[in-house]
């Protein structure tokens, strides 16, 4: 357990913490905010290739859904066939059903490092974390815009976070037949999730710090922008095709 501790202390938190404050350190006025919104777009650029992909390989996935579920019904009473004819499927259009998980659980260990940061980085005695090329605040001013203090939880950015997370889960879930009943299991499970989670957000932001809830609006709402091109890139090429 000591051994995992050290790893994720010298593989992410310290590197998140020294980044966040060398970038509190050159903006203007310090101001915390703007050091995590550019330390979030840093972070999202880094990851910017694998979100492209698992955000291709989703869209993809959800325009099969139809012929997802013709064969979830042809082959209804035999698993085994229908687990094969589906994998067969995703290798003719070159798609992995996991890509999508990828990014998230990349992005798990860097919720938990920044969660340590807000938590635990404001403290004086955390400024000895520092590289020796980071220069060392006098103090750390947690204000945003010197109206929101992002050491403590704001209930504004829980909901706001909370709102885009409904607005990307929306954009990557594939909409509903009009004839469908919503009794199949699929399209229930679908239903939940895309209200589950938004909620499950709004709850866990509005008990931790507002500097995490920050964290996750920049980086949805570069989501929901990356998405955006993504779909209609796709819907452009598809209508010149045509």
């Amino acid at each position: 357990m000591n051994f995992i501790g050290t790893i994720f202390n010298e593989a992410l938190y310290r590197p998140l913490f020294n980044g966040l404050i060398f970038l509190y350190n050159i903006i203007p006025l310090h101001d915390f905010g703007l050091a995590i919104i550019l330390l979030t777009i840093i972070i999202r650029l880094i990851l910017y290739p694998l979100n492209q992909k698992a955000i291709r390989s989703q869209k993809a996935l959800n325009e099969l859904q139809p012929q997802i579920k013709e064969l979830q019904t042809k082959f209804k009473s035999d698993r085994v066939k229908q687990s094969q004819a589906l994998m067969d499927l995703y290798r003719a259009n070159n798609i992995n059903p996991a890509s999508g998980c990828l990014p998230l659980l990349i992005q798990l260990p860097v919720l938990l490092a920044l969660y340590q940061v807000f938590l635990n980085g404001l403290k004086p005695s955390s400024l000895n974390s520092l590289y020796s090329f980071i220069g060392r605040p006098a103090a750390i001013n947690p204000m945003f815009f010197g109206l929101l203090d992002l050491s403590k939880s704001n209930y504004i950015l829980a909901i706001l976070a909370g709102a885009l997370t409904f607005v990307q889960s929306k954009m990557m879930t594939p909409s509903l037949s009009k004839n469908s009943s919503g009794s199949d299991f699929s399209t229930m499970i679908s239903r939940q999730m895309l209200y589950l989670m938004p909620v499950v957000t709004v709850v866990i932001a509005w008990k931790l710090p507002a500097g995490l809830a920050l964290y996750w609006i920049v980086i949805t709402l570069f989501s929901i922008i990356q998405q955006y091109f993504i779909t209609r890139k796709k819907n452009v090429a598809g209508i010149i095709k045509n």
